[in-house]
């Protein structure tokens, strides 16, 4: 079986290494680039993983940050290969077939 991949997003870390500790650092160089990006994006680009990005974005951190992919992206081995338990006893256990009743609507007066 293959294993599954997963990847660590390491913009702050890149960024504080250079110097630039504000996401607001990134809007002029990206800008200059011909990306436009709002502060909030940008802030979201450094605080969060992204899940999509598109390439221009990522050549032109690679650019004004002066670094390789490698050091931006990191692969990491995923955890938990496979369906996690619920917490709460064995597995089985727990409602059974008690299912909620999808409700009814009947017109007023009828």
């Amino acid at each position: 079986m293959a294993r599954k991949l997963d990847y660590r997003w390491r913009l702050r870390q890149v960024m504080a290494e250079r110097g630039l500790f504000a996401t607001t650092d990134l809007i002029g160089p990206l800008a200059a680039r011909g990306i436009r990006l709002s502060s909030s994006q940008v802030y979201r680009l450094v605080a969060e993983r992204p899940e999509r990005l598109s390439l221009k974005i990522l050549m032109a951190l690679l650019d004004i940050l002066d670094c390789s992919m490698g050091e931006l992206i990191e692969p990491v081995v995923a955890n938990g290969a496979g369906r996690q338990r619920k917490p709460g006893g064995a597995a089985g256990t727990g409602i059974g077939e008690l299912r909620p009743r999808r409700a009814r609507i009947t017109p007023a007066g009828g």
